[in-house]
């Protein structure tokens, strides 16, 4: 044997895995299709959000939270209806468990730290038992996605220093190794050097093949956001037909191949249709992979209109329910939508998701962070403003529609349709009181100190010329999470179709669903991707030794 077990993908989930084989006594081999400069995957671009329940940063600003609330939240979002969801929905259970257990404090214990105002994300917007959080439980790590795998990547090198884990970069695995039934080895292509920068796409150039023999295999390789095709050959029949045009959250190496090698050796794939995509994807205007796209995170307030001019229906608020929300676009015959809001709604609502884009959580930048509080957009907001391709800012709503009508290259909005849908919001704010649910809806967030204080405007009028400029942005479709994948068991251990367990194959994270081959069910609370990651990633290593 080369190690004693083989860790397929060096992203978070692979190198929590990596990291807990390691401290349980086990050498370990870890593989990596991109070079060095890539460790940490997809979770090195993220914004760093976390999933906790009843944390004190969740009771210092306010928030009572339960276990039972939480998972009440969870099984309304998830949905469980299949036969194949028994073990999701145990995963389910399981991490509902240690996100309200030991998640933070072990966390914390390896460095970890939290920005003190938690974000509410998927707010829902349906009756108690459906999708959606019921507080706010999006706990921003400080230092962003770098600082969630920060503690896992010196924990890998230190193991690589003193020769309990050897990192193998540029080894695509190309098959598994089934010997009397059981997985015992991988084998694949020795691809050339490539010194790109992180997420840019690197050559395919083959130097030879390479063959490694271990007791266990762990596949942490992700799913199929970076591989259009693959996204659209698995696109739910629920949501129409598949888009035409997609935006990537991912970098290209999130390809998907390690599920068909799996299932090529046994393995039983589930939940194939159930996946996360945005719906409010703008494209990068300084790109780092192809078709790369950025997702706003928003607040509450902007006006969301279809292609058309026509507003989404309640509850599609922005930041109440992707999935919902995207449904209904695959109904509209457009694969787009538009915001309409003003540079006061910019400042305080818009944020971006990803590491690059929030410099001063990233950074650990007090000073600079400071200035969320101030007068003003963040830097990289005002960036996008000024170069995005999707963005309109004008002084009055005809030159705005004109403008967004360039944008599409359709001509589809109609400037009377816009303006009856503007006015009669603004109408609403005339009162305490109102018929308008968005409206009640971003009233009720001011009630939070969090959404008061960085995250929500102050209600006004669309058209008050105090709050102005206009802003229009085109929103479009991002491919981002695989929510079904790998069959496993609450150790880990990969199943067969029949069942059983696939003796020597393991599997964590987004190849896993997250865990159980797709614990989230049909929808995500948010914060539980990295969380499932990181959870996943340990249930599977120790599950390897028990």
């Amino acid at each position: 044997m080369d190690s004693d077990v083989i860790v397929v993908g060096a992203g978070l989930a692979g190198l929590t895995a990596a990291a807990e084989l390691v401290r349980l006594g086990k050498s370990v081999t870890l593989l990596d299709q991109e070079g060095e400069q890539s460790l940490g995957g997809q979770a090195f671009w993220s914004f760093g959000g976390l999933f906790l329940v009843d944390s004190p940063e969740q009771r210092r600003m306010g928030v009572k939270d339960s276990h039972d609330l939480a998972w009440q939240d969870w099984l309304g979002t998830a949905g469980f209806d299949r036969p194949e969801d028994a073990w999701p929905r145990k995963w389910a259970e399981a991490y509902v468990d240690f996100a309200s257990g030991e998640k933070r404090a072990w966390l914390h214990g390896l460095g970890v730290r939290f920005f003190p105002v938690v974000g509410w994300a998927e707010r829902g917007g349906y009756t108690a038992q459906g999708h959606g959080n019921s507080v706010p439980r999006f706990h921003i790590t400080w230092g962003t996605g770098p600082g969630v795998i920060a503690p896992f990547v010196r924990l890998v090198r230190e193991a690589a220093a003193d020769g309990r884990l050897r990192l193998k970069f540029r080894h695509r695995v190309d098959a598994l190794t089934v010997t009397d039934g059981a997985v015992t080895g991988v084998s694949g292509t020795l691809l050339a050097p490539d010194g790109s920068d992180r997420g840019v796409a690197s050559n395919r150039e083959s130097l030879g093949e390479f063959a490694l023999e271990a007791e266990a295999v762990v596949v942490t390789s992700g799913g199929i956001g970076g591989d259009f095709d693959l996204v659209r050959r698995h696109w739910p029949e629920r949501l129409g037909t598949p888009p035409k045009r997609l935006l990537s959250g991912v970098p290209a190496h999130v390809d998907g191949r390690m599920l068909g090698i799996a299932e090529t050796a046994g393995a039983d794939l589930i939940n194939r249709d159930r996946m996360w995509h945005y719906t409010e994807g703008i494209e990068n205007w300084d790109p780092v992979w192809a078709h790369h796209g950025i997702r706003i995170l928003p607040g509450p307030s902007s006006l969301w209109l279809d292609a058309t001019g026509k507003r989404l229906p309640a509850p599609l608020f922005p930041g109440f329910d992707t999935l919902g929300t995207l449904e209904h676009i695959m109904t509209t015959g457009h694969e787009y939508t538009w915001f309409v809001l003003t540079q006061k709604i910019l400042e305080k609502e818009f944020a971006l998701s990803g590491s690059e884009q929030n410099p001063d959580l990233t950074g650990k930048d007090v000073k600079l962070l400071l200035k969320r509080v101030l007068p003003g957009a963040p830097g990289p907001v005002e960036a996008f403003k000024k170069h995005g391709s999707d963005f309109a800012v004008a002084t009055g709503l005809p030159e705005l529609v004109a403008k967004m009508n360039a944008i599409s290259g359709e001509g589809l909005l109609d400037l009377a349709t816009v303006e009856a849908a503007v006015l009669a919001r603004d109408a609403e704010m005339a009162n305490k009181f109102t018929k308008d649910l968005q409206v009640t809806a971003l009233r009720g967030a001011r009630n939070y100190r969090g959404d008061k204080l960085i995250r929500v405007a102050s209600p006004h009028r669309l058209l008050d010329p105090k709050a102005g400029p206009l802003i229009g942005v085109r929103l479009n479709l991002l491919t981002r999470k695989t929510l079904g994948g790998l069959h496993t068991d609450l150790d880990g251990r990969v199943l067969a179709a029949d069942g059983a367990p696939l003796p020597g194959l393991f599997a964590a994270g987004e190849a896993a669903g997250f865990g159980g081959g797709g614990m989230h069910g049909y929808r995500s609370l948010e914060g539980t991707f990295l969380g499932g990651c990181l959870y996943s990633g340990r249930q599977a290593a120790r599950g390897v030794v028990k």
